[in-house]
């Protein structure tokens, strides 16, 4: 069984993010939609949040799987058996950050490979950093991410 495993903070899912999860899973039999915990950045939602959130956007694909981690990708990786990460690009700009953290977990474990998959053009501008903001100003953030997000960020900027 060929499994990988989509990395990122996903604060919070998007619709860009689980068009990629969507197509990964054309490529493989299982997926780990990996929250990548970062103490050095201030997110929005707790942990627990995001991945409840992660789980009730991906819970209609029984072969996703959602965890998280607080130490390095390749670590991850190597405990569970996984040799490829996912990642989504949306422009030029992704790519040099991308290629470089590519190279070094290809540095520090020579037997795995990130996959690049480009965002759908409907999702080329999407960034939950920039959800988050239009949420916070009280706009319309329907058609960019799933019901469940859009319900926490209307209650988190208190337009419940």
């Amino acid at each position: 069984m060929s499994r990988a495993v989509y990395p990122g903070s996903f604060d919070p899912i998007t619709r860009g993010h689980l068009n990629i999860i969507e197509r990964a899973l054309d490529m493989y039999d299982g997926l780990v939609v990996l929250l990548a915990v970062n103490p050095d950045k201030r997110s929005t939602f707790t942990d627990e949040e995001n991945l409840a959130m992660i789980r009730e956007a991906t819970s209609h694909w029984p072969q996703v799987e959602v965890d998280a981690t607080d130490g390095l990708l390749v670590d991850y990786a190597r405990a569970h058996g996984i040799r490829q990460a996912v990642r989504g690009l949306r422009a030029v700009t992704d790519f040099e950050s991308e290629f470089s953290m590519a190279l070094m977990n290809r540095s520090l474990w020579e037997e795995f490979d990130t996959v690049y998959l480009m965002t759908s053009a409907e999702y080329m501008y999407l960034r939950s950093s920039t959800v988050k903001q239009v949420a916070e100003h009280g706009g319309d953030v329907s058609r960019f991410v799933p019901p469940g997000v859009e319900r926490r960020l209307r209650e988190r900027f208190g337009q419940a």
